[in-house]
């Protein structure tokens, strides 16, 4: 939807959301029901931001967010089943190992005893310890270390050694997760769809110094009596979006919660009904650099692979092919060479070098536990923050996002509300 322009310049708005992602959205769907006027600046040509499906394929892949984590309490999920989306319940198999393919039964079950261990430790030592490297909470010398940290690369996009045991220990989650067979990405995009938002418009520059904030955008200038930004910490940190006067406790703030990386492979699997409907395997279970293995999700016929931290990092780096050349040779050493002939390349995602992100979901560095606040907190009332990496409790993912969007959009409103009558609300 353009922006109208009048002499040459954009129409100004009450409020001004900065992207198009699940927080954007959701601030979008909050002040949608406002009095007042908004209009949301996306610099992608679509919304969704990391939240995106690609219909170019059979299926419907998710090449972001897949999961409905903590489902029973995901706002997503909610508003995905009003609007008609196909919620499948089945739950993942992370821990479990189809076949026993080089991970025998005895195996799996120690490392389920040595994951739960590492767990409590940090939960135990949370608040009682330094904020340190979640590494440092390791047993020594355990065999199972290395899938700890691979799992980690999953769910972090890092490994241990560089993530905030404290930030680590505040994560909320019911292990309840589901999906969505139309894809996540769709469902968080069809909810948003009727929302005013600017395509293509990538915002440089807010100017906060005078009564009503200026935004230049690559599409022209509008004002705005408030602002919501939803970009990831790299970009706030890069310089791609400047402040007028500067936010250097912003900065701060997001240099304390890079994004990891977590990359997908998406592979089409021949003759397929011999593999589990939602199996799953470790490629390999004495490393940290293995993927991890979906085997036929929904019932396809496909392998969704998974691959985080600095494997993810490397293999994005080389292409594409990388990805499927690393995984037929993990898979080949399970099931034989004679899978190879079975496995075709369908797509690979790269996160790392999407410009609009730079990477997948935020994690904290060591030390930095206090950054998700910082990043949240507004300016002047007139500065709003919300995003995935902004949220206390539910980082990294979607639904995070989603309560930080409608916590800055229902901010926004009280603020500017307040100015008008005077009075709370």
């Amino acid at each position: 939807m353009p922006l109208n322009r009048t002499d040459g310049h954009l129409n100004d708005v009450d409020i001004a959301v900065i992207g198009a992602g699940a927080a954007g959205l959701a601030a979008g769907l909050r002040l949608a029901n406002s009095p007042l006027s908004f209009r949301i600046l996306e610099a992608r040509p679509r919304s969704g931001g990391r939240a995106v499906t690609d219909h170019s394929s059979f299926y419907p892949l998710d090449y972001g967010c897949g999961w409905l984590h903590s489902a029973d309490r995901n706002a997503w999920h909610d508003l995905a089943k009003a609007a008609g989306f196909t919620i499948d319940q089945t739950l993942p198999a992370w821990g479990e190992q189809s076949f026993n393919l080089g991970f025998s039964q005895e195996d799996q079950e120690a490392f389920a005893k040595a994951s739960e261990r590492f767990n409590k430790r940090i939960f135990e030592t949370a608040n009682t310890t330094r904020d340190q490297s979640a590494a440092f909470l390791f047993e020594p010398a355990d065999r199972w270390n290395p899938l700890i940290d691979a799992v980690s690369t999953f769910m972090s996009g890092a490994e241990l050694e560089h993530i905030s045991v404290l930030d680590l220990s505040r994560y909320a989650d019911s292990e309840i997760n589901w999906r969505i067979r139309e894809g996540y990405g769709t469902a968080i995009t069809t909810i948003g769809a009727g929302l005013p938002v600017t395509f293509n418009c990538r915002v440089k520059e807010i100017d906060h110094s005078g009564p009503r904030l200026r935004i230049v955008s690559s599409e022209g200038t509008l004002t705005a009596r408030a602002v919501i930004v939803t970009l990831p910490p790299p970009l706030l940190l890069s310089g791609a979006l400047q402040f007028r006067p500067d936010l250097p406790r912003k900065r701060e703030a997001a240099a304390g919660l890079p994004l990891g990386i977590a990359n997908k492979l998406f592979i089409r699997l021949d003759q397929a009904e011999d593999m589990p409907a939602d199996g799953h395997l470790f490629g390999r279970i004495d490393r940290v650099q293995t993927a991890s293995y979906h085997l036929r999700p929904f019932g396809r016929p496909l392998i969704e692979a998974y691959f985080g931290g600095a494997l993810a990092r490397d293999l994005e780096a080389a292409g594409p092919a990388a990805f499927f050349d690393f995984a037929c040779g993990e898979l080949a050493l399970l099931f034989g060479e004679a899978i190879r002939p079975r496995l075709h390349f369908v797509a690979a995602t790269g996160w790392a070098q999407d410009p609009f992100c730079l990477g997948s979901y935020s994690y904290a560095r060591p030390g930095h536990a206090g950054a998700r606040q910082k990043l949240a907190e507004s300016v002047d009332d007139r500065l709003f923050f919300a995003g995935e990496a902004c949220s206390p409790h539910y980082f990294s993912t979607a639904h995070g996002a989603y309560e930080t969007g409608i916590a800055a959009a229902d901010a926004a409103l009280g603020a500017l509300l307040t100015r008008r009558t005077g009075k709370a609300s």
